[in-house]
């Protein structure tokens, strides 16, 4: 099964454009949609029947939260210059 379909970065969607963003069918994703909602899914909008783009991203970042850590890399500080080079002119009269 080939699902070709741009999807929005972000905001509202129709209901096909949700199962696409969780690669479901339609039809398979209102299958699963009553298991999904009670696994903290997205409800879609009550107005428009639109689910949120953004939501079902936070959403399956959750699922996997180890996956979705903010400041995974440690940040980078900067070092002084002067210590840099004192450092390796130390190596250097050691070696």
């Amino acid at each position: 099964m080939t699902m070709r379909y741009k999807l929005p970065p972000g905001g509202d969607c129709p209901p096909e454009a949700a199962a696409r963003r969780i690669w479901l069918t339609l039809e398979r994703f209102r299958e699963k949609l009553p298991d999904l909602l009670e696994r903290g899914f997205p409800r879609a909008d009550p107005t428009t029947g639109n689910f949120d783009i953004d939501a079902i991203d936070a959403w399956r970042r959750r699922r996997f939260p180890h996956l979705f850590q903010e400041n995974l890399t440690p940040a980078v500080t900067a070092r002084n210059a002067n210590d840099v080079i004192r450092a390796k002119m130390a190596g250097k009269r050691d070696g």
